[in-house]
């Protein structure tokens, strides 16, 4: 007999047992919060889990290559149409530099 895989409710009761030095400094900690413990907990995991995420994320995003780098910086060396705000003009003696296509290679001067 296949077993059916359990729907999580929202607001489903889960018992934690946590040791009593780590509730000690939880409770600690969400009473200078100023929120209950088990929204301190609630919030500790959900951190946790968007950390876990984003080492995932970094280890499995494709890398970019010298020619998308260098798409890229064609397109950011484009002028748009729209003028600068007061204030966000380059000075007059501003002279633009060309970027190589990756960024970690020095240039030679």
């Amino acid at each position: 007999m296949a077993t059916e895989p359990r729907k999580a409710a929202s607001g489903e009761r889960f018992p934690l047992r946590l040791m009593p030095s780590i509730r000690k400094n939880a409770e600690a900690f969400s009473e200078k919060e100023g929120v209950s413990l088990n929204q301190f907990i609630n919030v500790a995991v959900a951190e946790r889990l968007a950390h876990l995420e984003h080492d995932e994320w970094v280890h499995n995003r494709k890398l970019p290559n010298s020619a998308k780098i260098l798409e890229a910086m064609n397109v950011l060396d484009q002028l748009g149409s729209d003028l600068p705000d007061k204030g966000d003009e380059l000075p007059k003696d501003y002279l633009p530099q060309r970027r190589s296509a990756s960024p970690r290679k020095k240039q030679r001067a």
